[in-house]
């Protein structure tokens, strides 16, 4: 996995790189300090597969770092990088296409966790505290919910508990290729980019309640 790190502090920077480094196959590629610099890396002819981006940086923030990178085609993943852990920042940038986040003072056990979840697309919320933010900020907007079907209903439900694909074959009690498909067909009718995009639209749209995922 190529991964890049984006914060305005030097230190953070070298603390990740040796954390990301120490795993077999994983390669930190590029560095930023910036949002413009974040943007300018995703855009090259080699982008990395993932971001682990800041929020407040300088110039170019990594919220609207963020938004211009995931519009982008097979844009890589962005994991986001944050002191606190309820910010209403960190709920604008899962909604600007970020997968997640993880909080800077996270055990390097659980950010290479994260990390591994994040790149494969497995993950729904990364970590489990992601849900909570969304619940948070996610204000109900008015709009209707796209139709879909019961079996979409029920996956769409399952996946704002932050449940796997796995996860979800054993509780429906159907093949992990079916939830594959039905969670393509959520994400294509809801038209979002991932799964945490989806969550968000199902809390926004009164879908699920804040505390009843």
């Amino acid at each position: 996995m190529r991964i890049a790190i984006v914060d305005d502090d030097p230190l953070v920077r070298i603390g990740l790189r040796a954390i990301l480094a120490s795993e077999d196959g994983w390669e930190v590629v590029a560095e930023a300090g910036d949002g413009e610099g974040a943007v300018e890396l995703a855009s090259g002819t080699d982008p990395p597969d993932l971001i682990l981006m800041d929020i407040r940086m300088p110039g170019m923030d990594g919220l609207e770092a963020t938004r211009r990178i995931t519009t982008r085609s097979n844009a890589p993943q962005v994991l986001v990088l944050t002191t606190f852990e309820v910010d209403e920042y960190v709920f604008e940038a899962m909604r600007a296409g970020a997968t997640g986040f993880v909080l800077k003072r996270i055990p390097p056990k659980d950010l290479i966790e994260a990390v591994r979840i994040a790149a494969s697309g497995e993950s729904l919320l990364v970590p489990a505290s992601t849900r909570r933010v969304i619940e948070r900020f996610a204000a109900r907007s008015g709009e209707p919910l796209p139709e879909l079907s019961e079996r979409e209903q029920e996956v769409l439900r399952l996946l704002a508990r932050g449940m796997s694909n796995a996860e979800i074959a054993r509780d429906a009690s159907v093949s992990v290729e079916t939830v594959k498909s039905h969670v393509a067909s959520v994400l294509l009718k809801l038209d979002v980019r991932d799964r945490t995009q989806a969550v968000i639209v199902a809390y926004e749209t009164g879908f699920v309640a804040p505390g009843s995922a």
